[in-house]
């Protein structure tokens, strides 16, 4: 799992730098293909076409939608804002989550799953700060990124009850891949040696990420394997700190403390079902 987060957060300040000098359509776009050929050429030998078998094809495309829209907001907003900062507030997804699950799902919240939802939010507020320099129009990208991928985590839950997880995976990435690619020609830059390196890494980490997360939880149960998740926070800053000399401020690491605590909020109270949504889909 520890291996799994690095590489989400090594994939995230990839993305990062990549934007300063790509549009977000080509990275992710190329992201996309190279995960999704990777997936192809592991899974198409091993379940033949049954892989691409679904019994609800419409929420199959909901899905896909939702997962371009959190990767175009998520990665447009960390162009501009640290990677600390942005991968804390996409951590605001479980306790959005929570919320939606009782009128989306039919689910009980109870009022210690609402208290850790009103303290996931008061930590957005402590890192953007009215006034501070966060508190930007971008600042609302990432807040966006986080409700698209809640809905996404939702569609997944009941995705999960027909298809498996390998089909959903990689119908949402051939999804993604054919979306993008009918707008990434006229955002494309043949990109050089260096940066088509890059390029490449940043597939087969989104790949591999995904590969270790997987076996993680085949060996353990979520509710283990949560407190985990929240590693890529230190990973992210320490990352962004090496890569891009961003140090959060002491209302940056208030703020993330918070999240962080009203996530394990929930993880207790209901572990099997909020564990794995704290953490950011490879694809």
């Amino acid at each position: 799992m520890c291996g799994a987060i690095f590489l989400f957060a090594g994939s995230d300040a990839l993305s990062k730098y990549l934007v300063g000098f790509y549009a977000v359509v080509m990275v992710i776009w190329v992201r996309y293909v190279i995960h999704s050929s990777l997936m192809l050429a592991v899974l198409l030998p091993r379940k033949g076409v049954s892989i691409f078998k679904t019994q609800r094809p419409g929420l199959q495309l909901m899905r896909g939608l939702c997962m371009v829209g959190t990767n175009m907001l998520f990665i447009s907003a960390l162009r501009y804002i640290p990677l600390a900062e942005g991968t804390a507030i996409i951590y605001l997804t479980p306790l959005i989550v929570t919320a939606l699950s009782g009128p989306l799902l039919g689910e009980r919240v109870t009022p210690l799953q609402w208290i850790a939802v009103s303290l996931g939010f008061i930590g957005v507020l402590v890192i953007l700060r009215p006034g501070g320099a966060l508190f930007t129009p971008i600042s609302i990208l990432a807040i966006g990124a986080a409700c698209t991928f809640s809905l996404y985590q939702l569609i997944t839950r009941k995705l999960n009850a027909t298809d498996s997880s390998a089909t959903t995976n990689l119908i949402s990435g051939l999804i993604g891949s054919a979306m993008l690619g009918c707008i990434a020609p006229f955002f494309w830059q043949t990109p050089n040696a260096y940066h088509a390196l890059l390029l490449l890494g940043l597939g087969i980490s989104a790949l591999a990420s995904h590969l270790l997360m997987t076996e993680a939880y085949r060996h353990t149960n979520p509710s283990t394997l949560a407190p985990f998740t929240y590693g890529q926070l230190i990973f992210a800053g320490l990352i962004g700190y090496l890569a891009f000399g961003h140090v959060p401020d002491i209302y940056g690491l208030i703020g993330i403390a918070i999240i962080c605590a009203s996530g394990m909020l929930v993880f207790w109270h209901k572990p099997e079902s909020a564990a794995i949504e704290a953490v950011k889909d490879p694809l």
